[in-house]
């Protein structure tokens, strides 16, 4: 079976380690080539990851997004704060701050700069982010091709009102900051007016997505930020046009119970372009296939109700408290596609 699966960062990367669990892929011990992990599942799950959180910084390249999955999936996560290595240190943080450098708000771990340096050295010399990120799986062995949608440039930008600016009579100044720094440095508490996909429009899936996507026995949007992690995929020319003619269906799970996220600041998101923190919001939001949007399925929680015009609904629960229980919503995704296992 082929499954392919549009994915942002930490809740992402928990729900990849369902479907991987359900389909019975690689376990990710963290021991990368422990020749006792179980064998490769003969089903394949491709994993279509956002790239909008990607900057450069400090001379390089970090991707946030592909790098929560693999070091998640590869069992090198920190659990506790759900990013970046388990036993990380700070070392080079510590000194970067003593020589001043910026931006200082946001922190890069010893062990997380290998990666970075690797892939930054790889792209400076020619690769295509594509076969970095295989590169670099390599050592992790994932058990999911993990893919980022494009190869090219394809960042959200943020407009906010200028938190350094003085308002003078002619009315706020206005500018537009990377999402990182909007997320990390002023954790989306700055008057905010709209999201730009800078480089989506000129951009091209990278090799392997789209075929992904055609060939899929079933698709599914994982319980991700609609906006700048759905969202900033959908932004890449093609990937809308090749979910709307699948032969698969489309099933995504809701990032929201009881009208609130569970992790991140989707609600955040979801204010600035005018869409209600529910269930129901988001499920109208991504819209029914048999009209303009891009579902046939959407799972909300056990105690939300949704009525999404032309989509199938169901309610189950949708706590991903272990990779069994997430397992469990990855089944119950299957069922309302008319999957089999």
């Amino acid at each position: 079976m082929n499954v392919t699966v549009l994915v942002g960062g930490v809740g992402g990367a928990r729900f990849l380690q369902g479907v991987r669990s359900l389909l019975g892929g690689t376990t990710g011990d963290g021991i990368p080539g422990d020749p006792n992990s179980p064998a490769e599942t003969d089903h394949r799950i491709t994993a279509v990851v956002n790239v909008g959180d990607d900057v450069w910084m400090h001379g390089l390249r970090i991707c946030p997004d592909l790098d929560t999955c693999m070091y998640t999936l590869g069992g090198g996560i920190d659990p506790e704060r759900g990013w970046g290595h388990i036993g990380e240190t700070w070392n080079a943080k510590e000194e970067l701050a003593a020589y001043g450098a910026q931006p200082d708000w946001f922190g890069l771990g010893d062990r997380d700069i290998a990666t970075h340096l690797i892939r930054s050295q790889m792209l400076r010399a020619g690769y295509p982010l594509s076969a970095v990120t295989e590169a670099l799986c390599n050592r992790w062995k994932p058990g999911v091709a993990l893919l980022p949608v494009t190869d090219d440039r394809s960042e959200t930008h943020v407009v906010v009102t200028d938190p350094d600016s003085d308002t003078d009579s002619s009315g706020e100044q206005q500018k537009a900051i990377h999402f990182q720094e909007w997320w990390v440095r002023y954790r989306a508490q700055i008057p905010t007016h709209s999201f730009a996909y800078i480089g989506a429009e000129q951009a091209k899936p990278a090799p392997g997505v789209l075929e992904a996507i055609e060939s899929a026995d079933i698709v599914l949007l994982a319980p991700s930020n609609p906006v700048v992690s759905i969202g900033a995929i959908l932004a890449v020319p093609g990937i809308r046009g090749a979910l709307r003619t699948t032969k698969a269906k489309i099933v995504g799970l809701s990032p929201i119970i009881g009208g609130k996220p569970l992790r991140g600041m989707a609600d955040e998101c979801l204010e600035v372009i005018g869409v209600e923190t529910s269930a129901e919001a988001i499920g109208r939001h991504y819209g029914a296939r048999s009209g303009t949007g891009i579902l046939d399925g959407w799972l909300v929680h056990s105690t939300d109700e949704a009525d999404v015009p032309g989509v199938e609904v169901r309610s189950v629960p949708l706590l991903m408290t272990d990779p069994e229980a997430t397992a469990e919503m990855v089944r119950a995704a299957f069922d309302v596609a008319g999957v089999s296992l």
